[in-house]
């Protein structure tokens, strides 16, 4: 293909590619198709909304969850339109996963070309190498296929973790599908909300035996409430100021809030719209100590299960089908059995054993960009188009999405979205900033000349 008019390629069709083709597109501009390149079978979908068990729940409010951020009811007006209704009584609820995958396909679905000249095109395929060229970008699949463009742009999520050691079953497949025994101990290392998952994904297919959480503090996901919003002066907040000071500040923000009647939800909620700033503006040295430090317990505050998720996982916690345990693996060894695990808990110097038949990894996705085995990134980092933030969380992107090269130079045709780009942005894994990131990216592109 060649870059007739303006064309844009995105590089990965989960929710970060869906939500930008669509920025892209809505306008229905005559001079700029868009090229959709996605390995799996159906878009919008990625790691997080695949069809999978319908318990697995959006962490996030209907209402907060729309597509399009100057239309706050979209997709709540998305799930009434539907045949079976809109599966809960207001936007105030949450929605099985797949329900959201569902939204983004339909949302895409009048944008797709019926010719390939303009409008969206879909490639399924998987992107092994982008090369920037003076006057175009030459994407390369796996299969040898070559699509030329003016831009493109990375929307590849989540990167899912490295090749399986022995003992471990994949943690996006559902426990039939691992042929994972119903009697056997499950190890489950991470407790955060894909943890939490896998517990309800276990407990639907009939497991019987132990379930073990481990991670290094033990902590759990809190849950929703429904909550009076606060709102924070933005003069109020102390930007610029080191990480101790800053979370001494929210600390105590946080005490008089609740001390008048208020829940701490409704702070950590107040202070989104400043979380990006508030990370920008961190010396890098507080940066990093808030992600050693303080990050496990915002994670916990602030990425929260539903009500009804919260009772299904404290239902088992109270009966002893799930125990969590704040700990780090010291060793795995492979038997007949699974794998024999040596671990030692959170403050002890001596080592506990477990004989489990199962081990899943939810610590959740590949943070290292330098440990990503997606080919697409690979090839950006290899041949320093790319470089990896001092922190190592992501690669290095210009407040406006244009991925900065080896030598500190940003590109003008090479942009990254959603995950990757949390090292500038930090707060950018959830749909509401990342639909924000997909809209004011499309506005700069549309606007380009070139």
């Amino acid at each position: 293909m060649g870059p007739e008019g303006r064309h844009a390629i995105v590089i990965g069709g989960g929710a970060s590619g869906v939500l930008l083709a669509f920025q892209l597109l809505k306008t229905n501009p005559s001079d700029l198709r868009v090229t959709l390149i996605e390995k799996r079978p159906e878009i919008g979908r990625g790691l997080a909304y695949h069809a999978g068990n319908p318990e697995h729940l959006l962490n996030v409010r209907v209402t907060n969850m729309s597509a399009l951020p100057d239309d706050p009811e979209h997709f709540w007006n998305w799930l009434c339109a539907q045949p079976a209704g809109p599966l809960c009584p207001d936007p105030y609820c949450f929605v099985p996963r797949h329900a959201y995958g569902d939204y983004l396909a339909d949302l895409i679905a009048p944008l797709r070309s019926r010719d390939g000249t303009q409008g969206l095109t879909v490639v399924r395929g998987e992107c092994a190498a982008i090369r920037e060229n003076p006057s175009d970008v030459a994407v390369t699949l796996a299969d040898g296929t070559c699509i030329t463009g003016s831009t493109a742009i990375l929307a590849t999520g989540h990167d899912a973790a490295a090749p399986l050691l022995a003992g471990h079953a994949e943690p996006w497949a559902s426990p039939a599908d691992a042929g994972i025994d119903t009697n056997a101990t499950v190890l489950i290392l991470g407790t955060g909300l894909s943890m939490v998952d896998y517990v309800l994904s276990l407990l639907r297919y009939g497991h019987q035996g132990r379930i073990v959480a481990m991670s290094r503090r033990g902590l759990l996901p809190r849950a929703h409430r429904r909550v009076d919003p606060m709102r924070f002066a933005e003069s109020e907040i102390p930007f610029g100021a080191e990480i101790g000071p800053l979370l001494r500040w929210f600390r105590r923000r946080i005490e008089l809030h609740v001390a008048a009647g208020g829940d701490w939800r409704g702070a950590i909620d107040a202070i989104r719209p400043f979380t990006q700033r508030l990370w920008q503006e961190l010396p890098l040295s507080s940066r990093r100590r808030f992600l050693e430090h303080a990050r496990a317990w915002w994670d916990v505050h602030r990425h929260r299960t539903a009500p009804e998720v919260e009772a299904r996982i404290g239902e088992a916690l109270a009966v002893g089908r799930l125990t969590v345990i704040a700990g780090k693996l010291a060793t795995v060894t492979p038997d007949a059995g699974g794998a024999l695990v040596r671990y030692r808990r959170r403050g002890q110097a001596e080592t506990s054993e477990l004989q489990v038949g199962a081990i899943i990894d939810c610590t959740g996705i590949v943070r290292d960009p330098g440990a990503s085995t997606n080919p697409a990134v690979r090839s950006l980092l290899d041949e320093g188009r790319a470089r990896i933030d001092p922190l190592r969380i992501g690669i290095d992107v210009t407040p406006d999405c244009a991925i900065v090269n080896r030598n500190g130079s940003p590109s003008r045709r090479l942009y990254a979205v959603g995950p990757l780009t949390r090292a500038a942005f930090w707060e950018i894994i959830a749909v509401p900033d990342i639909r924000q990131q997909c809209a004011e990216l499309a506005t700069r592109l549309r606007g380009r000349d070139s």
